[in-house]
This record gives structure tokens, C-alpha cells and sequence, in this order.
């Protein structure tokens, strides 16, 4: 902030009177229930903005700060601009760390949980947030997890929960399970230990069911959400198209089925791969001769400790071991040895493949590791379909063969794979089709022959919601001794965590809820037979995934939210976060919108209309970490510098979107620029009625032209842009009250007030206090920002260029309205043009009013 700094002459308000001002207005604005959502009966336009709701693990931080200060600022921005604005706030309060934390302590969970959502809401408060304080929500309440319930059986009626065994990513730090969303690079993103695989009977959400769905409504967001995360969830979610193929197993009845992108190459087949991990594996495995039973279980044994993103690596050696079984080829009856590989993963397609090393890297890499068959059919020096080859001629006409043969580019020798486009051969009816002819003629072939069909595979997985610990939201489901799975009656609701008195929280494996046996032994109400609790919680992105609708019914004790508040608020107008949820927490929000849609319980089917990502908030480089003891603690700066400071300081940082630097954020600097904003408060002399029209001419110019493009800086999130105009408004207001228009002039009042009502935006409290002491009713929080006049956008001068044969020899400050006449005669007597012309001829001039006159000149 060095180009806005105050004189050495105007000193800074001490840190006392920040405090004062901030508890006097705060106390205002709680008493007066300033910011709280207006009701049915508010026929303003409404708006909805939403900041991604904290996790209570301590006092806010830095992230934090920026954050909800980028959320206020737009909800602020639309007050001003006369709409009826919702803000809430909650807290996202089930989750591990508190869990972890009553493990160390030998506490309750709940205790650690809501001692720290008070220092938060004091700390918000003190922040000078905006919030609608009515709509207070906690997920760990069970007026919350109530409908997370509710919600749950609701897809379970649907069809959309269900339960089944299968290999999931285990954390053995954290005794849990892990959706694949919440391993990176193989660790845990919570604790950081290495993720293996377990098996074991998990709930699951059937968001796959929706992935058509996820992906192409995307294409509703362009534009109104950043790119990058439109790509991220693109490449998640990972829509392959191509067909399933039934492989017949010797000495199996039933096929199995292998998705495949390119059916046109399987004639090029000639191996089988099956997941060492997959229940077919198992199964083959099983019949095999003892020495192949015991290099299996060894090799098991081995890929059990490997990561997905291990075991797909393309540079790593393959490894495998043939199960002394064959499949066999549904086009050419050819008999194709079965291997267990790592690298095909048990959750992808069907946990097998169709092994085409001439065409497919990882395959042919397998292939001559283990000197197996490799059959070209797609020939890539052929042109494809439709194109025109261009042949090369010598000087007597004759052909040069410029090509290389195929034979040369055999992936046997060159051990790269043919993956380019061509035409087929090797492969019967499919001979001389180019690629995209052969898919379609291969599914084609298959349907008719009963082997395969037309298919769809997605990187996607079905959302596993089980977790293995007790500060989470129970399951609503009870298991009958007969092995019946009954869902708890809605009237039975909540289904409510039991006391942890007794209980034994340290994780085991398996859920703590297990062992509370009071609690997990019940009875069926519907016939009186006894019956066990579900002992696992749900997924904490379960909690998020709709809480957004619950604030518009807040305190409703019959509905999770009302249809008709939904109407009027919903979908979220804007939503402020961090690019890290850009997979995890806006995915499923957008599978359960699109869920209680086809309920017909919202009349949407995105919830954020308009997501807002910002950057982190660093420390000399790094991410602050309170392992690294890097952090710059959020309750320290409010009171070393008083909120509005700290505000003024990060919205003047940078972009919303970038990443800032604690240590180039100057909030010494935003105390000095608002003990400015002050003294200007404090000098205007003219009434309160004051009638602008005739204030001094340039200052009002600058005040309207902030006035005209200030809206659209907010909309573009160009806060850091509209902290500058403000500053450079406050120098040129200081300028005229220091000049001869001097503080009584009707234009500094003007400006005066044009800065209160926009810096409510970002330092609220200073704004409030600017706004009484010229004389006005509170809040400045709630007044309609003033219209630009146009008359006054309008520049009474402008800079016109001279050029002399192309050269620029002189600028004028001519009338915004000069003629052509008149320019081209300001042009001829100017003394710079008229050395540079000297005794040269004219030969042509060019006269664009008022900005530009070009001479051409020859001699």
C-alpha cells in the first residue's frame, strides 16, 4: 500500500479506539438484528450467498479470514443494491479431529466440538461479518443429523443406498475407512499415513446412477463457475464409452464381462488380465494346480501393500502370475491365457480386460515382460477412411516412398504401441474400416451375436458413506438376527448418539458405536423382535452435501427444509470457498440436488449457481501449518490491528483467486488508509441537505466514475481493484479540502459519503462511524448505493496524438467535442509540430476528433 501511505503528518488510530468502534457498532447491529434475511412478506429481489461453512477446530485462521471476508463483501454489495440478501452461517461440526482430540483428552467429543464454535462465533463476530445470526446451524445437533437421516432413507427408498462387500482404502493410522476421493497420492488427506485395501460390508450412495447427469449439466456452469473446477469433476467423474464383451471361462458357467473403448481391436486380444484383488481372481485361483494357488496368495499378499496410484503407474516394471486357466475370444473362439496383474484395478469395469498389446502401452509392456502374443490390427501407416494421401514424385514422376513400413513400427521391437488412427486389418469382417467405422461395426457384430452391447464405463465409484467412528452421524438402519436389513421408521427419529460414558474411542477397526451395548441392542417397534443398530456413522461430505437448503428451515422441527423457501432462495446465488472442494464436497452436493429434485421437492437441479474459489493464504512461501509453526494466529491480528485494518489489508492483497503472502499483506498500511477515511469524515463542513450540483467539477467527476464502474469490480470479484479506486478517491477528496474548495465544498461531502457506503463493503465498522459523523441515521450497512451521472462520465478534455509521418511529435489537451476543423488547426500551430514539418510538403492528413491528426509529409 507504499503509493497510498498518509503524510507523516496524519497519524494512526491506536489500536484502542479500532476496538471501541468495532464493540460499539457490533453491539448496534446485534440489537438491531441488522443483517438478518427479510421474510415472505420482503418483496425485494433476493440473493443468496453462501461461504463454504468452517469445521471447528480452533480459532479461525488466515484462510478463514479471507474467506468470509470475500462472502461478506458480495453480500454487503447486494444490500446495496436493494436486495433482500441471506448470509448464513454453521458449522460443520462432526469429523475426526474433534473424535481425535477426545481420544487424547479422555473427553467427549462434544465438549471439544462446541467449546470451539463459541471462540469461532466470537471471533466472527468481532470480524464484523454480515451473518444472518437467526439461522445458526451445527451439523453434530441432532435437530441436524435428523435429516441426514431422513435423507438417507429416502435414497434407500429410491434404491440408492445399499450395502455390499468390497475392497475399500483403509487408513490404519485413522482405524477407518476412505472414500477415493480422500486419497491423495495414496495417504490419507486427513492424518497422512498410507492408505491399503481391506474388505469389508460398507453403505454406499449409488451417485453413478447420476453420472450422465453430473457430467453434462457441467455445461449449465460454464462460465459461472472457474474452469479448472469444471475440469476436475470432468476428469473424475471419466465418461469412457465403448462396449462390455462376454468372455466365456473354461470350466466356469457364467461370462465374464470386460468393458472395453476399442471392441474393434479384439481380434488383436491375446491375453486375459484379471485384479489380483477381485472376487474372479479369487475364484479362478481357487480351482488352480497348489503351486499357482500359492504364487497367487504370495502375489495377493504383495499388491495388498500397494497404492491404486502405485499399481497404475506406467514406469514401473509389470508383474503378474498366469492362473493356468483360459478365456475365450467371443469373435475368433481363440483361447487366451488369464494372468493376475496389479495394474488393472478390482473396482474398475468389471475388475478384467481384454489384454491388445499391439495397441495399448501398459499391455504390451506386460506382453514382453512375459514374452506373450502380439497381433497387430490396426494398421497406422494406412490413411484413414476419406482422407486423400498426398504422394511425393521424383523429377521423372515416380512415387517416392517416404512411409515406414508397418513392419518396422511392430511393437515387438520397438516396444511402443500402435495407438494412432488407421485402418483395420487381421480382423475379418472389420478388414479396411477405419477406427471409428469399426467400433460401431464391432458393437454391432457383438449384439447380434449375443456376446456384448453398446456400454458406458466411468471413472466415477459409487460414494462409500460408512465410517468406522462414533462423532458422526448414525446410520438409520437396524440388522435382524435372520439377516433382514430394516430401515428405522421416520417417526423414530433421530436415531441419537449415545453417551460416551464407558465407551472406548480409540480406533479398533471397527465402529466404537459396536461396543456400546445398550445402544446398539434394540428392538424391531414393528414386531418386537430384537435387532442390532447399524454401528457405523456416515461420511462428514453427507452432512455438507445439502446443508445449504437447511438454512432456509433453520429451525424447523417437521421438515429438513421447506419446498416453498427453497423456491424463494434457492439455488445459492454465490458460493465462496476453497479450490480443494472442487471433487469431494461440490460432487456430491450436485448428486444430492439432482436427487431431491427427482423428489420433487426443489425445482432446481444445481445448488451454487455461481462459486467464487479463493487463493490460500501463505507464510514467506509456504502453507501455514501449526506442525511447521508458520501460522500468523487470526485472534493476534484482530487485536493487534482491529478487523476493519486486517479487512482493508487482505481485500487490498490480490486477487481473489490468487494465493497471497502473509508477509507482503500490510495491514499497517490499512490502519493509516483508514485514519484517513476519518479525518475526511471529520472535515466535511457543509450541511447534511447539501445540494452536490455545484461542487467542485473534478472531484465529482472521480466520484462518479467510481460510482459507474464499482458494481462491476464486485461482480468480477476485483476487490483488491475497488480497495485502490477507494484510495485514490480519499487522496483526491483530501486534495480539494486542502485546496481552495477547502471541506465546505458540496462535492467532498458528496465524495465523503460515496466512500462510507462503498467501504461498508470491506472495513464495515469505520464505514458506520463515517456515516454517523456526516451526519447520518444508521446503518450505512443497509442505504442504496447512489447511481453515476451520466452527465458527469462524460470527460470534459481529452489527450488527442499529433503524428508526423507515422511519428509521434506532440499531444494536445483538446475539448472532448472538438471538431475535425478545429483539431487539424490546434494541430498546425503547435510549435513541435510545426519544427517537425519544417519545410516538408504535406501530402495528405488524416483527422480522427478528438483523439488523433496524422500529417503525411514528403521532401
Amino acid at each position: 500500500m507504499s503509493e497510498h501511505q498518509p503524510s507523516s503528518a496524519e497519524t494512526v488510530d491506536a489500536p484502542a479506539s479500532a476496538h471501541d468502534i468495532q464493540a460499539k457498532w457490533q453491539k448496534y447491529w446485534a440489537e438491531n438484528e441488522t443483517f438478518l434475511a427479510g421474510g415472505a412478506e420482503d418483496k425485494r429481489p433476493r440473493r443468496y450467498v453462501l461461504a463454504m461453512f468452517p469445521y471447528p477446530s480452533g480459532d479461525l485462521h488466515m484462510g478463514h479470514a479471507e474467506n468470509y471476508l470475500y462472502s461478506d463483501i458480495v453480500a454487503r454489495f447486494w444490500r446495496h443494491r436493494g436486495h433482500n440478501v441471506l448470509n448464513p452461517i454453521g458449522w460443520d461440526s462432526f469429523g475426526l479431529p474433534a473424535e481425535n482430540a477426545a481420544i487424547r483428552q479422555g473427553a467427549d467429543p462434544r465438549e471439544w466440538t462446541y467449546q470451539n464454535i463459541a471462540q469461532q462465533k466470537k471471533a466472527f463476530q468481532a470480524y464484523g461479518v454480515s451473518f444472518d445470526w437467526s439461522r445458526v446451524l451445527h451439523t453434530s445437533d441432532p435437530e441436524y443429523y435428523r435429516w441426514n437421516q431422513w435423507l438417507f432413507l429416502k435414497l434407500h427408498e429410491r434404491g440408492l443406498a445399499y450395502r455390499k462387500k468390497s475392497p475399500v482404502n483403509w487408513c490404519p493410522n485413522d482405524q477407518t475407512v476412505l472414500a477415493n476421493e480422500q486419497v491423495v497420492d495414496g495417504r490419507c488427506d486427513r492424518c497422512g499415513a498410507e492408505v491399503v485395501k481391506k474388505k469389508l460390508t460398507q453403505w454406499y450412495f449409488k451417485i453413478t446412477d447420476y453420472a450422465d447427469r453430473l457430467l453434462d449439466d457441467l455445461n449449465q456452469l460454464e462460465g459461472f463457475w472457474p474452469h479448472k473446477v469444471l475440469q476436475m469433476q470432468r476428469n473424475w467423474i471419466g465418461r469412457s464409452v465403448g462396449a462390455d464383451v462376454d468372455f466365456r471361462i473354461e470350466g466356469r458357467d457364467e461370462p465374464v464381462t470386460v468393458f472395453s473403448t476399442r471392441p474393434d481391436t479384439l481380434h488383436g486380444a491375446t491375453f486375459f488380465v484379471v485384479a489380483p484383488d477381485s472376487d474372479l481372481a479369487a475364484e479362478i485361483a481357487a480351482d488352480a494346480p497348489a503351486d499357482v494357488r500359492e504364487r497367487f496368495q504370495t502375489y495377493l499378499t504383495q499388491v495388498q501393500k500397494e497404492t491404486d496410484i502405485d499399481r497404475q503407474s506406467t514406469d514401473r516394471p509389470k508383474t503378474g502370475v498366469f492362473l493356468d486357466r483360459f478365456a475365450i475370444n467371443p469373435v475368433n473362439g481363440e483361447k487366451l491365457p488369464i494372468w493376475a496383474a496389479d495394474y488393472v484395478l478390482a473396482d474398475y469395469g468389471h475388475g478384467a480386460v481384454m489384454a491388445v498389446p499391439a495397441h495399448d502401452q501398459r499391455d504390451l509392456d506386460f506382453a514382453r515382460a512375459f514374452d506373450l502374443p502380439i497381433t497387430v490390427v490396426v494398421d497406422t501407416t494406412a490413411p484413414i477412411t476419406g482422407a486423400m494421401p498426398i504422394i511425393e514424385v521424383d523429377d521423372e514422376g515416380v512415387p517416392i516412398d517416404t512411409g515406414v513400413a508397418l513392419d518396422e513400427q511392430h511393437p515387438s521391437s520397438t516396444g511402443i504401441a500402435l495407438t494412432g488412427e488407421g485402418r483395420l486389418i487381421n480382423s475379418g469382417a472389420l478388414n479396411g474400416l477405419s477406427k471409428r467405422n469399426a467400433i460401431a461395426r464391432a458393437i454391432e457384430q457383438l449384439e447380434a451375436s449375443g456376446t456384448g452391447r453398446a456400454a458406458k464405463n466411468y471413472r466415477l465409484r459409487d460414494w462409500l458413506i460408512s465410517r468406522q467412528r462414533f462423532w458422526g452421524t448414525p446410520i438409520p438402519m437396524l440388522h435382524a438376527e435372520d439377516g433382514r436389513i430394516i430401515p428405522v421408521a421416520q417417526d423414530q427419529l433421530p436415531v441419537k448418539l449415545p453417551s460416551v460414558e464407558g465407551l472406548d474411542l480409540k480406533p479398533k477397526g471397527s465402529s466404537p458405536l459396536g461396543a456400546a451395548e445398550s445402544w446398539v441392542r434394540t428392538v424391531d417397534p414393528a414386531t418386537g423382535d430384537p435387532v442390532l443398530r447399524d454401528p457405523d456413522t456416515m461420511d462428514t461430505f453427507v452432512d455438507s452435501s445439502w446443508y445449504f437448503l437447511r438454512f432456509l428451515s433453520a429451525n424447523s422441527d417437521t421438515v429438513a427444509f421447506e419446498p416453498a423457501e427453497a423456491d424463494r432462495w434457492a439455488p445459492v446465488d454465490s458460493y465462496v470457498g476453497g479450490v480443494e472442494h472442487a471433487i469431494l464436497h461440490l460432487l456430491y452436493a450436485r448428486f444430492i440436488t439432482k436427487v431431491l429434485f427427482d423428489m420433487g421437492l426443489i425445482d432446481f437441479t444445481e445448488p451454487f449457481s455461481n462459486l467464487i474459489n479463493q487463493g490460500m493464504v501463505l507464510l514467506d512461501g509456504a502453507k501455514m501449518s501449526k506442525s511447521k509453526g508458520n501460522l500468523v494466529l487470526f485472534e493476534e491480528e484482530l487485536d493487534a490491528h482491529g478487523a476493519d485494518a486486517l479487512r482493508v489489508a487482505l481485500a487490498f492483497a490480490g486477487p481473489v483467486e490468487d494465493d497471497k503472502d502473509w508477509a507482503d499483506v500490510s495491514t499497517t498500511g490499512a490502519q493509516k488508509f483508514l485514519a484517513r477515511v476519518m479525518r475526511i469524515a471529520h472535515d466535511v463542513s457543509s450541511p447534511v441537505d447539501v445540494v452536490f450540483d455545484g461542487g467542485d467539477a473534478a472531484l465529482r467527476r472521480a466520484t462518479h466514475k467510481l460510482l459507474s464502474d464499482a458494481p462491476g469490480l464486485v461482480e468480477q470479484t476485483k476487490f483488491n481493484v475497488l480497495v485502490a479506486r477507494l484510495m485514490e478517491l480519499v487522496n483526491l477528496t483530501r486534495k480539494t479540502i486542502d485546496g481552495p474548495a477547502s471541506a465546505g465544498d458540496p462535492a467532498v461531502r458528496e465524495a465523503a459519503e460515496t466512500i462510507a457506503v462503498m467501504l461498508d463493503l470491506i472495513a464495515p465498522h469505520t464505514a458506520e462511524e463515517m456515516w454517523e459523523a456526516l451526519g447520518h441515521e444508521p446503518s450505512v450497512g443497509l442505504v442504496t448505493w447512489r447511481s453515476a451521472d451520466p452527465a458527469l462520465l462524460v470527460e470534459d478534455t481529452i489527450t488527442a496524438v499529433v503524428q508526423v509521418s507515422g511519428k509521434v511529435r506532440a499531444q494536445l489537451e483538446v475539448p472532448a467535442r472538438i471538431g475535425e476543423a478545429d483539431l487539424e488547426a490546434l494541430a498546425r500551430a503547435d510549435e513541435r509540430v510545426i519544427r517537425s514539418i519544417g519545410d516538408k510538403e504535406i501530402v495528405k492528413v488524416v483527422v480522427r476528433a478528438p483523439k488523433i491528426v496524422s500529417f503525411v509529409v514528403k521532401g
